[in-house]
């Protein structure tokens, strides 16, 4: 059999990173920089108040309280995007809202809280230090910063910051379009009743939405039943908006496999038997003129998730240029027994915990047959048991990988 690393090695050595476009700023999201952006003005632009309340000259105010509050006259109104702000003078105070630009000759900002909020005379019943509640120009970024590098994963809080700093288009890799197949007669679309010896499709959707996790646009096309020339036709109609394939089902050696029999005639395919459980039999190659990946995946659910999780999450994140392909991974103590077949790589789902010490717990999660959809819902990690080893016992040191979605 195949070696996992073997297999792996030949997916991302066929799989590319994805051309550079540029993209309006909400388009760009979930995508990865490949260019430096560099800040033309600073943040804060300008000094502007972090509260609403009056700005004033802190001398001024140094000896405020409540049973000896000092009353300025309010010589000016200044909401947030004011751009014509006159400075005060000593003994002088302007209303102010949160935002707005600070007034020349104030160096404080009392909070409206501690003031009677008078719009002709107010009343002070607090001392403010110099510099309170002024949020000063370029606090956060200086005009010349590089705010974000190539390789940057574009979330919310990024999408933000390019908006700041004014961009409207950036250059990125786009996410990949990904479009998933589930293969098989026995397949029904969920929300249908069944007969006997149909089930319903789950794995086309727990691969979309894999897909989706992954950084990808995916696409969920219904079920193809075992009928060659519909199975070859469906693929060439997708690989015009296609930048990944992924089949599920049909891979085996039965007389009704047929993804097997169709794609080995196509481009670079080849089908292997790798050795790591679930998920042994695997089709992998690429397809039309532009080299479009394909993968063929098991059709048992968990094997199709765990093939996804080793070998296409990888490749859809190399494809969208990400510095990060692999999901991280953590040592983890073993909580109870745990058996590997010999000359297999064990890819068990489990549930990690992290104890009071810090230190991680991991536990097997049901049985570990690659049917079992129900237990792997649960799992928010998997074990990897190496080749060589047949059984790791409670107390062991194993290597897991965590499953649980974070920021790539």
């Amino acid at each position: 059999m195949k070696r996992v690393a073997d297999h792996l090695s030949d997916v991302l050595g066929a799989v590319k990173p994805l051309s550079e476009l540029d993209f309006q700023l909400l388009d760009a999201h979930g995508c990865v920089l490949t260019e430096d952006v560099i800040a033309p003005w600073s943040l804060p632009q300008f000094d502007n108040t972090a509260m609403d309340g009056y700005a004033v000259l802190a001398e001024d105010v140094a000896g405020a309280s409540g049973e000896e509050p000092v009353e300025l006259p309010v010589v000016a109104d200044i909401p947030a995007g004011d751009t014509q702000v006159n400075a005060i003078g000593p003994g002088l105070a302007a209303r102010i809202m949160t935002g707005a630009p600070i007034p020349g000759g104030a160096d404080a900002i009392v909070p409206v809280e501690q003031t009677d909020g008078g719009t002709v005379r107010v009343r002070i019943t607090a001392p403010a230090k110099a510099g309170a509640h002024i949020r000063r120009a370029g606090g956060d970024v200086h005009a010349g910063d590089v705010v974000l590098g190539a390789g940057t994963y574009l979330g919310a809080a990024q999408i933000g910051l390019l908006a700041a700093v004014g961009r409207d288009r950036v250059v990125v890799r786009p996410r990949p379009r990904v479009v998933v197949v589930s293969t098989g007669s026995e397949l029904v679309e969920p929300g249908y009743p069944l007969a006997s010896g149909q089930i319903s499709d789950s794995n086309s959707f727990t691969l979309t939405a894999a897909a989706r996790e992954a950084g990808a646009v995916a696409y969920r096309v219904p079920p193809v039943p075992d009928d060659k020339e519909r199975l070859l036709g469906l693929i060439e109609d997708q690989l015009i908006r296609a930048d990944m394939v992924i089949t599920t089902g049909g891979v085996s050696a039965g007389a009704y496999d047929i993804v097997k029999e169709v794609l080995s005639g196509l481009g670079t395919v080849r089908f292997d038997s790798v050795a790591m459980q679930p998920g042994k039999p695997q089709g992998f190659g690429t397809i039309g003129d532009d080299d479009t990946p394909i993968f063929a995946l098991p059709g048992n659910p968990v094997s199709a998730f765990v093939s996804f999780e080793v070998f296409v999450r990888p490749a859809i994140r190399k494809m969208l240029g990400s510095p990060r392909l692999h999901r991280p991974s953590v040592k983890a103590v073993l909580q109870e027994r745990l058996r590997s077949p010999e000359g297999r790589r064990q890819f068990a789902r489990a549930r990690v915990q992290t104890a009071q010490d810090g230190a991680y717990h991991v536990r097997p999660i049901g049985a570990q047959q690659s049917h079992l959809l129900g237990d792997l819902a649960y799992a928010n990690a998997l074990i990897v048991v190496p080749e060589h080893v047949t059984e790791v016992t409670a107390g062991q040191v194993v290597d897991t990988v965590l499953l649980e979605r974070r920021r790539e």
